[in-house]
């Protein structure tokens, strides 16, 4: 039977890569992003899209009231939305302070709190039994980002995450996190990659090769089959043994 599936960042990367895997199983997928010419451009059979800034309380609304509209239950919630700012304008003036502001703001509303208002204004539609919320955390949750801020913002999915799963496990929904480690193919680092530092990402895994936005996609596809039910308030590391899970 088709679920209702809907994925933030569903436009690039991991999302994309999770909304052809969903689709080419049958399911219905509601492309979510900011940019509607990348949402537009996406190409999943079948995909509904919707263009919003998720950090806006306004926008989530309108997106709630879409999903009534047009799909009525939620049975998949996958948060794939996020990055590290690179798309974002740089801090005003050359206030060092002030620059550090600008980078930890940027970054807790792109990659926490897109995926809080969305959650909460959808878990009033979420299927019961057998809903799924599935967030994108990130190795640099474990292990720092360079300034603090990128992986702050992701480790702040996890206790969110288990207090959701606590909330919804009576209603027979499960809340999981997938924490991948380095992903080529994605629009992350931007355009550049020094291949010093890309070596050095892949030594440190333990199968020797960098991950792909497929590898990510299929753990988030196989968390939202029935066969992991009794999966809930866990985080699934994604990295070739970059990192130990903990």
């Amino acid at each position: 039977m088709a679920r209702n599936v809907i994925i933030s960042g569903g436009g690039t990367g991991i999302g994309l890569a999770a909304a052809r895997l969903f689709a080419a199983g049958g399911d219905r997928v509601l492309l979510l992003g900011r940019r509607a010419d990348v949402l537009e451009k996406a190409e999943v059979p079948g995909a509904l899209t919707y263009a919003a800034d998720l950090a806006e309380p306004a926008d989530v609304r309108g997106v709630a009231a879409f999903v009534e509209r047009e799909l009525g239950a939620v049975d998949v919630l996958v948060h794939s939305a996020g990055g590290s700012g690179l798309l974002e304008p740089d801090a005003p003036g050359d206030d060092p302070l002030a620059a550090v502001a600008h980078t930890w703001s940027v970054n807790f509303r792109l990659n926490t709190l897109t995926a809080v208002l969305l959650t909460e204004a959808l878990k009033p539609r979420l299927s019961e039994p057998g809903g799924r919320v599935l967030f994108l955390s990130s190795i640099a949750a474990y292990r720092g980002s360079g300034s603090g801020a990128y992986a702050a913002a992701k480790a702040g999915l996890h206790p969110y995450a288990h207090d959701l799963a606590r909330e919804l496990g009576p209603r027979g929904i499960t809340a999981n996190v997938v924490a991948p480690g380095y992903i080529e193919d994605t629009e992350f680092f931007g355009d550049a990659m020094a291949e010093e530092r890309r070596a050095r990402l892949i030594d440190e895994t333990s199968n020797g090769r960098a991950g792909t936005p497929g590898d990510v996609a299929e753990t988030l596809h196989w968390l939202a089959s029935p066969g992991a039910g009794h999966i809930t308030s866990q985080i699934i590391q994604v990295n070739g043994g970059a990192e130990r899970g903990h």
